[in-house]
């Protein structure tokens, strides 16, 4: 991946020193178990993020100027243990500078990187998944850093709130809880899930969006579509309220596995990531220094301790 400025934006808004917002393309797809292709995800997402209007019509900004500087990819391949180590140790780096840091995928496993690191951080965090599939195995293929793995560790270390669940092993309700977890056939006939979800946040959010989350209708391009998923607006309304009502710390976006013939899915994880950035950014002026609350503090570093890979699963 030849680094570049985020979707062709001028150079002093892409510098570090200068922008508020980092984005980390993590290229990494070595765990995924059926259409493999999200390590091209990357690329694609940044191709199509270049041929995106910067101007936003709903909120009438344009996103962009607030700064966003781009890293060089992490390319770490020789594990996923040592995947996942990288990430965290990059992620961390960033959130550490005061940057509001997301993350482009890459299959999930890459979230486990990212999700320790902002638990590090930020007291009492919540992490929002969205996604078709559950992802709670302690182990899977003989590895705790699988894509079927994304977010046990948040279930033990966090407060784990699950969105738009249609997909699973039995094995994971031994893991999962029911009262946080959103599934995507009573979400279609329930029209108070966007409160319930939000009432069960804290206020630190990080949000890990696969995009395997969104009906394969608008999104197809995928590892593994699942039907029945979330439509565009629904999936702004919610998004748009959960960075209104709550502090939103970072994002990563993951799972996007691009195809020669069909470029909408690439152009859609583009708007929906600019969409996120727009919604977190909308009320503050250009010229408003971004400040984390982030706290790097050796107590945080003991939430770790209640995720024990020798526990019975």
């Amino acid at each position: 991946m030849q680094t570049k400025t985020y979707a062709g934006i001028p150079d002093n808004f892409a510098k570090l020193e200068q922008a508020k917002i980092v984005l980390i393309p993590v290229p990494y797809d070595g765990t995924s178990t059926w259409q493999k292709g999200a390590d091209k995800g990357p690329e694609a997402f940044l191709n199509a993020s270049e041929n995106m209007e910067l101007y936003d019509i709903e909120t009438d900004s344009e996103v962009y100027q607030q700064g966003i500087h781009l890293t060089e990819p992490i390319t770490e391949k020789n594990s996923p243990e040592a995947m996942v180590a990288e990430v965290h140790k990059q992620t961390k780096m960033f959130i550490k500078k005061n940057k509001f840091v997301t993350i482009f995928g890459g299959e999930h496993s890459i979230s486990i990187g990212t999700i320790r690191a902002f638990n590090e951080c930020f007291n009492n965090l919540t992490v929002l998944h969205i996604d078709a599939h559950a992802d709670l195995r302690q182990t899977y293929q003989g590895s705790t850093c699988n894509h079927a793995c994304a977010v046990y560790e948040a279930s033990q270390t966090t407060n784990l709130i699950q969105v738009g669940i249609r997909s699973m092993d039995a094995i994971e309700k031994t893991v999962m809880d029911e009262d946080k977890v959103y599934f995507a056939h009573e979400m279609a006939e329930d029209d108070t899930w966007m409160d319930s979800a939000i009432d069960q946040m804290t206020d630190n959010v990080f949000i890990t969006f696969d995009l395997d989350a969104l009906d394969p209708s608008i999104l197809s391009s995928t590892g593994t579509p699942e039907p029945g998923g979330l439509l565009w607006y629904e999936t702004l309304q919610f998004l748009k309220q959960v960075f209104a009502e709550k502090n939103v710390v970072g994002f990563d976006i993951v799972e996007l596995c691009p195809n020669t013939i069909d470029k909408s899915s690439d152009f859609l994880a583009a708007k929906l990531y600019y969409k996120m950035l727009t919604y977190k950014f909308m009320d503050e002026n250009i010229d408003d220094n971004y400040e984390s609350n982030f706290e790097d503090t050796l107590g945080n570093v003991e939430k770790l301790s209640k995720y024990n890979e020798e526990d019975d699963y």
